[in-house]
């Protein structure tokens, strides 16, 4: 079995800049800089039959390339908050690719994605940390804004979970406004 999901890696120069501000709550569990991404769709444990599949789907999906920022920070959790992310602005052209991916993983048969598209960059999961220090995190960088950065690809990756959290391996790109240059079926097998 093959843990998937699709996303889009951050810019490294970005990505640096969020790891330089993991600290200061206690119980949070940051995401390693080569880590950090944003999810287009998670998909979970899937067969390398269908993995292939996922990967032939996806590579025939055409979407013109865009642009993205981050946009400030908030939580997951409500009362009890679990997640810390950062905010992306929304653009339509990349609302359009989400529903695109969806309906492509869809039409492979997986069942459709029931949360409403949320676009975030998850920076720390937190357990029991207070929530003051969260808050203080939250008002200490902020306001926050990174980017604008061109996105040109999406990408298929695969998760490893581990003790110490989960690791990502780019498996597959698709490059946007062009056909896929990588393909799964050499990595999967």
């Amino acid at each position: 079995m093959i843990r998937l999901f699709v996303g889009l890696p951050l810019d490294a120069a970005i990505a640096g800049r969020l790891d330089a501000l993991a600290a200061g709550i206690p119980g949070a569990r940051w995401v390693a800089a080569r880590n950090l991404h944003l999810t287009l769709r998670f998909i979970g444990e899937v067969d390398e039959g269908t993995a292939q599949e996922i990967d032939e789907a996806l590579a025939g999906l055409s979407a013109p390339a865009f642009s993205l920022e981050l946009e400030g920070f908030g939580t997951f959790g409500g009362r009890k908050v679990h997640t810390l992310w950062a905010g992306v602005g929304r653009e339509v052209p990349l609302d359009r690719l989400q529903a695109k991916i969806e309906a492509a993983v869809v039409r492979v048969g997986l069942p459709r994605e029931p949360r409403k598209f949320s676009p975030h960059v998850t920076l720390a999961r937190l357990d029991g940390s207070p929530v003051s220090r969260i808050q203080d995190f939250i008002t200490r960088n902020s306001p926050f804004r990174a980017g604008p950065w061109p996105v040109a690809a999406f990408t298929l990756f695969r998760s490893y979970l581990s003790r110490n959290g989960a690791e990502y391996e780019a498996v597959a790109d698709y490059p946007l406004g062009g056909r896929d240059q990588s393909s799964l079926s050499s990595e999967a097998t």
